[in-house]
């Protein structure tokens, strides 16, 4: 009896439950893409860019022509200070607004542009926050937002809530 005939069966239905196998793992190992940063103030959310490093946070959205109304950028600090922004090198008016560590609005203001956009006009937190989001001209008065105001974060890295939107 020729011994090749008998284990070849086995032999291939090892290689079919190692090649399924094999699929299995890989298909269980994909990263889960990573959750869209968004900010939520009063019912309303924005996709957001975020601001982690210090070059991205100078960069800000300075040499923009615009800015979509449902996106903005958050700039994310290490810990809480008195956060001071300027309007240097924009070309849109943008709202600015500061978020305390524990979430809520510390301070909003509305920043126009200058004419020769050299950032000479600065706008303080006054008080330690921890995050600052700028949104399109005329967003926070349109919403009504206001010192107190609670904010949602969902898929921002390091803060304070876990909840994340898919």
């Amino acid at each position: 009896m020729d011994k090749c005939s008998t284990t070849m069966p086995f032999a291939g239905l090892s290689r079919l439950l190692l090649a399924s196998a094999a699929v299995l793992i890989l298909t269980g190992c994909e990263s889960a893409s990573p959750p869209v940063p968004q900010v939520s103030i009063r019912g309303e959310t924005w996709t957001v860019e975020l601001a982690l490093t210090e070059r991205e946070r100078e960069e800000g959205l300075s040499g923009r022509d615009n800015l979509d109304v449902k996106k903005g950028m958050l700039f994310v600090y290490p810990r809480a200070k008195n956060l001071i922004f300027c309007m240097r090198k924009c070309n849109i008016p943008i709202d600015i607004v500061f978020i305390g560590p524990d979430l809520r609005v510390v301070n909003t203001y509305e920043m126009q542009v200058e004419p020769d956009r050299a950032g000479r006009v600065s706008y303080s937190s006054n008080l330690p926050a921890r995050y600052a989001l700028e949104l399109t001209g005329g967003t926070l008065r349109r919403l009504g937002v206001r010192v107190g105001d609670r904010v949602e974060f969902f898929g921002i890295p390091n803060s304070p809530t876990a909840e994340f939107r898919q």
